[in-house]
């Protein structure tokens, strides 16, 4: 009788949990970029506002100092 491979199933479930691994963390990157994108167009349209009041009180600066 032949007796049963076992450092064949070791690497087979090591390879499953390695691919398993590597897709969650492709996974977890994939939503890390699309949370990442959402947030940097959030950011620009609070750097627009943040610039507006910035560049009305410059002209107010140069009025008195001369």
């Amino acid at each position: 009788m032949a007796t049963p491979n076992y450092g064949y199933e070791k690497r087979q479930k090591e390879l499953a949990k390695k691919k398993k691994k590597e897709d969650k963390l492709k996974h977890k990157a994939d939503r890390k970029v699309g949370e990442g994108a959402e947030d940097e167009s959030t950011d620009e349209n609070e750097g627009a506002e943040s610039a507006e009041p910035s560049e009305s009180s410059e002209p107010g600066s140069e009025a008195a100092q001369p």
